[in-house]
């Protein structure tokens, strides 16, 4: 097995630390010119340990005061499942609703928008082909959780009565419900998560820290004849949310 790179360990020794309650949230850090010393590293490798730790929520920065082991967060649970598809209106609310808290987001749409070359051969179109944008920022109780990017092909919902998901008679409806709408049905999702660090942007706009662990979701839904009808991008904070993931089992 390859060695684990030393900020990891120093990492992992600073979380066994806090776990052992020697050091207890509110409490500050000793210096990093001290721990580097005390694991035999230098400086900067305290402080790359000290980002891994902050970008999941264990430790923040607070400038021109040092580290500290950060307060406990509830973290809100966002159950990925088809079958709530189904169940009409949004997942999101959905979910929020039964914990008890109430959700609430902002979009902004934007109708033809030539789709850049990924997105087109998500949606199974030619780069530049026209796409319904619409960008999203998801709150439950007032607190950002996660950030939407999605895009449908102009051709299927364009001239009806859900080319915007959120105008009209179907709004804010979810995708199943708005496709059936037009007739369309949608057979299945298939979804990717990838951990990675989150952007500028992407960090400013849900509160956290820059770097900041999130996992991002592609996620692209397809009707009975395997065409794509939705595609999009999920960013979700790790130390804000956890992600469960719910499968329906087929009895005997």
């Amino acid at each position: 097995m390859p060695e684990q790179p030393p900020y990891l360990r120093v990492a992992d020794a600073l979380r066994q630390r806090v776990a052992d309650g020697e050091w207890s949230p509110g409490d500050r850090l000793p210096s990093r010119a001290v721990l580097a010393a005390e694991y035999g590293v230098g400086d900067n490798v305290v402080r790359r340990a000290q980002e891994h730790l902050i970008s999941q929520g264990l430790l923040e920065g607070r400038a021109g005061s040092g580290t500290y082991v950060a307060e406990p967060r509830d973290r809100v649970r966002m159950v990925r499942s088809f079958s709530r598809e189904h169940r009409g209106g949004s997942p999101f609310r959905a979910d929020m609703a039964a914990l008890g808290k109430a959700a609430t987001w902002e979009h902004r749409t934007e109708a033809k928008v030539p789709a850049p070359a990924a997105i087109a051969a998500r949606l199974g179109i030619e780069a530049g082909g026209l796409a319904v944008r619409t960008e999203y920022e998801f709150m439950a109780d007032g607190k950002p959780v996660q950030l939407s990017t999605s895009w449908e092909p102009y051709a299927i919902t364009g001239g009806t009565i859900v080319v915007l998901p959120e105008g009209g008679p179907y709004a804010g409806k979810g995708v199943v419900e708005r496709m059936a709408a037009i007739d369309i049905v949608v057979s299945h999702a298939v979804e990717q998560p990838e951990p990675r660090q989150a952007a500028p942007e992407e960090a400013n706009l849900l509160g956290v820290q820059r770097g900041s662990l999130v996992t991002h979701i592609v996620r692209t839904y397809y009707d009975v004849d395997g065409r794509p009808v939705e595609t999009a991008d999920i960013i979700v904070p790790v130390s804000r949310c956890e992600i469960v993931y719910e499968f329906p089992i087929d009895r005997p």
